[in-house]
């Protein structure tokens, strides 16, 4: 049976391990352990996980900015797909938003990644075309 419990500290390295194979890598600067950590330390609510007793099974960033709502690594296990989990990830996100008094929620979702949008477009998100992401690597 699948649980959702917000991550902590000791949960990084197997975020990580987790992202390693149930995550789309493209197109995105390489994550870290320490970034997992002080996503962690910052807000201790931002990493959503589903478990399958003590294994990663799905993820999300819940990320707030107390203006807009951002959600980042939305993940299931190949393993555990079409169960779910990440429509029940992504409810558990959309209602921390709508505690923190958040009105509209984005999605970064990459453009060659179609089985992701199926998934997003499913929970009622759309590609918004008059908008682009404009990047700078730090």
């Amino acid at each position: 049976m699948v649980s959702y419990r917000n991550a902590v500290a000791a949960d990084a390295p197997a975020v990580m391990e987790f992202w390693a194979t149930a995550a789309e890598d493209s197109h995105r600067p390489p994550d870290s352990t320490d970034a997992v950590l002080r996503l962690i330390a910052r807000d201790p609510q931002a990493l959503i996980l589903a478990m399958d007793n003590d294994h990663v099974v799905g993820s999300i960033i819940v990320g707030w900015d107390g203006w807009r709502c951002h959600l980042y690594r939305l993940a299931v296990a190949p393993t555990h797909r079409r169960q779910g989990i990440g429509r029940e990830l992504v409810a558990r996100a959309e209602a921390s938003f709508a505690s923190y008094g958040g009105t509209r929620a984005d999605a970064m979702v990459l453009d060659d990644n179609t089985q992701a949008h199926r998934v997003w477009s499913t929970a009622g998100y759309a590609p918004q075309p008059e908008w682009s992401r404009w990047v700078k690597p730090l």
